[in-house]
């Protein structure tokens, strides 16, 4: 453990914890968190989480975007669901992605766990991009994700990451309570 996970841990738990709270403020502390996390997944090479960072810096800048300028009149946007066909083709365009980066680091790379990686990263994405829209499904895609990088972190000796995750894992079930609750749910 480093200095720079810990306060990329520290800081990943407060961004969260924002979002669950519909705060916009927890995109920009979302980019300092997913830079930090560049270069601790660099150094332990999950070259697939290392590029996930880099892609997710730019879906925080999309992000606060969505929820701050985004939706009617600029007042951002309100929690919703998705409907059955798009969730599956959000986890086919994961699940593609997901093959396409774990043959690509299987093959061009000395990553650790290239197949695992790539399908965290995938889906990750898709989790993501869930979120930026205020889908309240994206807090299942997160809880099932968090679980399964508890163990690839635990496993590669990222042990306060691996917590970190578990604390997100648990933060997923209050986000999923908290916006199934929200009042425009409920129109």
């Amino acid at each position: 453990m480093s200095g720079l996970e810990l306060f990329a841990a520290a800081l990943g738990v407060i961004a969260v914890w924002l979002t669950v709270k519909q705060n916009p403020w927890c995109w920009p502390i979302g980019l300092v968190m997913v830079s930090l996390y560049t270069w601790v997944f660099f150094e332990v090479k999950l070259y697939s989480d290392m590029l996930l960072q880099v892609v997710y810096a730019g879906l925080q800048i999309y992000g606060w975007w969505q929820w701050t300028r985004a939706g009617t009149m600029h007042d951002g946007r309100e929690v919703s669901r998705l409907e059955t066909r798009s969730i599956v083709q959000g986890l086919a365009i994961g699940a593609v992605g997901s093959l396409l980066l774990g043959a690509a680091m299987a093959h061009w790379r000395d990553a650790a766990q290239p197949w695992l990686d790539a399908a965290l990263t995938g889906f990750s994405l898709v989790a993501q991009f869930w979120m930026a829209h205020k889908r309240l499904q994206c807090w299942a895609l997160w809880f099932v994700l968090d679980v399964i990088f508890v163990g690839l972190f635990l496993y590669k000796g990222l042990y306060l990451t691996a917590a970190l995750y578990a604390l997100f894992t648990l933060i997923a079930v209050q986000g999923w309570r908290e916006w199934r609750a929200d009042p425009a749910l409920q129109r």
